[in-house]
């Protein structure tokens, strides 16, 4: 699985950006798609996602500024409107999936994107 995104840039507060991230390849059961952002400890910390549900799911920073959209299992996209200093970063784009593995068992594996740098400037 392969995943490109793109929409990343510099704003200033207050300023809007959209980013999007779009699969391609084989995959056996998506469940969910997302964004995260790289966190001064490098781990991925959640801003936002979206299941092949349709359910929505934000960190308390992003609820009423952002909004996750797509089907969860091809594109994923998300508009960041009041954007603030601390938004700044690096986004990722990323891919839930469920498979089967050898013992019969459910398990799930992520898949990340290139990562798109988002600058919000005071």
């Amino acid at each position: 699985v392969q995943l490109q995104a793109s929409g990343g840039g510099s704003v200033q507060v207050g300023g809007s950006l959209r980013l999007s991230c779009v699969a391609s390849g084989s995959r056996v059961m998506a469940t969910s798609m997302g964004w995260y952002r790289q966190g001064p400890d490098e781990q991925h910390d959640l801003v936002a996602s979206i299941t092949t549900y349709g359910k929505e799911n934000y960190v308390a920073s992003s609820k009423g500024r952002f909004t996750i959209s797509g089907d969860g299992a091809n594109k994923v996209f998300l508009q960041m409107n009041s954007l603030k200093p601390e938004d700044t970063g690096v986004y990722y784009c990323n891919l839930e999936e469920k498979y089967m593995d050898y013992d019969g068992d459910w398990e799930y594996r992520d898949y990340w994107g290139q990562g798109t740098l988002v600058t919000v400037s005071s």
